[in-house]
């Protein structure tokens, strides 16, 4: 299975960002990649996310007790056919007036998961190591939902129903149309591992954020948002 992740940070701590993030190191079980249970880290804004995705296969070690970003998997009703590996540019949401970039997210050179910057506000970022959308698998987008200045990109995700549209521009092969499933908001001390990184057989995407109440004690939101999508079968000629 292979799966790409969109993930929001945001959030400040009397006033200040904070800079902690989680840590994931990749290792090799049986000829399948794998990042390891991360150490406990912030991640800017004082939102902590969960990254244990896996390209091919569900992690099989994971942190249950996490206090960050948390995605989940959304029925498919419609299966579409995968298009093909490129990635994304551009994320359109106009439910929400979202018309963002798209920025390419990895692993530091020590590990750490990178996010996207805090400002501008109008960011998001791919992570990389997952499919690309259009790609069979659960892909993945980060953008933060707050920042010490005021709402961010993602600050409207709540607003999304099941049918609304999801563009993402792609740097070739042209762009892929998701359409809304569900979302489902969930206490960050309950991480529905298996939903997420489970095996997933048609292209779908992901888009997280924080939710619920901020703890300016802590730097992070009690939540988690995750928004599913699946793609829509490619258009005639």
């Amino acid at each position: 299975m292979a799966g790409s992740l969109v993930f929001v940070f945001g959030g400040t701590v009397r006033g200040r960002n904070t800079g902690r993030q989680r840590v994931h190191r990749l290792v090799l079980t049986g000829g399948r990649k794998h990042f390891s249970p991360p150490a406990l880290l912030d991640s800017p804004g004082g939102v902590r996310m969960p990254m244990n995705h896996a390209r091919s296969a569900m992690p099989r070690r994971f942190v249950l007790s996490l206090a960050g970003v948390v995605v989940a998997v959304a029925g498919w009703a419609c299966p579409a056919a995968a298009v093909g590996k490129a990635a994304p540019t551009r994320i359109h949401i106009p439910a929400i007036g979202v018309n963002a970039p798209v920025g390419v997210l990895g692993l530091q050179a020590s590990g750490v998961i990178e996010v996207p910057p805090l400002s501008p506000r109008n960011l998001t970022g791919w992570y990389r190591y997952g499919p690309t959308p259009g790609e069979t698998g659960p892909a993945v987008i980060l953008g933060h939902v707050r920042t010490r200045s005021g709402p961010s990109v993602f600050a409207r995700l709540h607003r999304l129903r099941p049918g609304h549209k999801i563009l993402i521009e792609r740097a070739a092969g042209g762009p892929v149309t998701f359409t809304v499933g569900h979302a489902e908001q969930v206490p960050k001390s309950r991480f529905p591992t298996a939903r997420v990184y489970g095996n997933v057989p048609v292209p779908a995407l992901r888009l997280i954020t924080c939710a619920g109440p901020y703890n300016r004690s802590t730097g992070s939101h009690s939540d988690n948002l995750i928004v599913y999508a699946t793609a829509d079968p490619p258009s005639s000629p």
